[in-house]
């Protein structure tokens, strides 16, 4: 497949860095697809950045399709730091005659990229591509889990038609459908209907309200870990520290919080896909939005650097690798088996899978966790994330 023909090159002239031309700077160690230049070649490429300027169904927020080369400009002027990753940059995806024709450049590119082995990094535009995003997954016949950053659900109970806050009721409604689990991290309980709560229980997903998560960060590191595909939205940040949206409000992570919950993403081994969305350049001041939009990829970036490669799957669970912990409760049938990476020292609980439907949810019936859920085992308290993957199989 030609993926030059879904690509506009990136206009030079729009993300020129101050510090132009020093060898160390991202702007000259990614290999990216200027107007009236080459597109860069896939092989031995780690990450591949993408931009869609999308913004046709986020009728809140136009000029979101703006961002992509608004960050760009910011995150070629960031120097690379450590890492040695094979990063290109293919341009923007070229707009379609509608967004759904949109969605499937994106969705065809994505497919592409994941079946390399390459890591899609995609700046929108608006949320909804994140719809794009999951049809790539169908189309690799892929079950997966989705982690949000978001301050609300955009799950649209109440909407016709996908928008950007109401593409989460569409993967969910879609048919195959291909997701196993949601996690939204960070949502804020006065912008969620309660029916809106509600279901998400009711379908066993995963929801942390963000004073929660705040106070106790480390704890969102195996949440992230048990994604295969990560979306981010800026509205999920305080307006102090990123104005450029126009869902800003006064409460939400910090611009650091937010830096560390993506370097996790990075760390993933699992997590094969991530996309920022909803940065409006129209609403930003001093384009500080897109500077920390440049500086949560860079933290990606890094992250992605540090994987350990050490996901416990069906064939390597019982290696000499890892640790394991049996851990039986009073009253309850099912001991609950731990592992524990001797490269990283995180933690995997294994979750009972019906017979002949582990090769199916090969990537879902170990489920990333802390050693204060191993704790809370020895406590014969049986841990959230066991219990809600279980139900899910029973």
């Amino acid at each position: 497949m030609e993926l030059e023909a879904y690509f506009q090159g990136v206009d030079s002239e729009k993300v020129k860095t101050k510090n132009d031309n020093h060898p160390l700077l991202l702007g000259e160690v990614i290999d990216t697809y200027y107007q009236g230049g080459s597109f860069p070649l896939l092989e031995k490429k780690q990450i591949a950045i993408l931009g869609v300027a999308e913004d046709r169904n986020a009728p809140q927020n136009e000029g979101c399709a703006l961002a992509p080369d608004f960050v760009r400009k910011y995150l070629y002027g960031l120097f690379q730091g450590p890492n040695n990753i094979k990063i290109a940059d293919l341009g923007n995806v070229k707009s379609g005659h509608t967004p759904e024709d949109t969605y499937f450049a994106v969705k065809t590119v994505v497919a592409e990229l994941i079946d390399k082995n390459i890591v899609p990094v995609i700046i929108g535009g608006s949320q909804d591509i994140t719809y794009a995003n999951y049809l790539a997954y169908e189309a690799l016949g892929q079950i997966i889990n989705i982690v949000s950053v978001d301050s609300a659900f955009d799950i649209g109970l109440n909407a016709n038609g996908i928008n950007n806050r109401s593409y989460l009721s569409n993967i969910i409604k879609h048919k195959p459908n291909f997701l196993f689990n949601y996690t939204n991290i960070g949502y804020q309980t006065y912008f969620i209907d309660q029916d809106a709560i509600d279901l998400m229980n009711k379908m066993y997903f995963d929801v942390y309200r963000v004073g929660l998560v705040r106070n106790n960060l480390e704890e969102v590191e195996p949440l992230v870990r048990n994604a295969d595909m990560f979306t981010f939205d800026v509205s999920s940040i305080r307006q102090s520290d990123a104005p450029g949206n126009n869902y800003a409000s006064p409460n939400g992570f910090y611009g650091e919080e937010a830096c560390q919950v993506v370097r996790y993403a990075g760390l993933s081994d699992k997590l094969s896909s991530i996309g920022f969305y909803e940065y409006n350049p129209v609403f930003d001041n001093g384009e500080q939005t897109a500077h920390l939009v440049a500086q949560l990829i860079w933290y990606f970036f890094d992250g992605f650097a540090h994987r350990k490669n050490d996901f416990p799957d069906r064939e390597r669970k019982d290696s000499g690798g890892y640790i394991k912990y049996v851990v039986s409760i009073k009253d309850f049938t099912n001991e609950i088996k731990f592992y524990k990476s001797k490269i990283s020292d995180r933690w995997w609980m294994e979750v009972p899978c019906p017979s002949g439907m582990q090769i199916k949810y090969d990537r879902q019936f170990l489920v990333p966790c802390s050693y204060k859920d191993y704790q809370a085992a020895c406590k014969e308290e049986i841990p959230e994330k066991w219990w809600q993957v279980y139900q899910k199989f029973a």
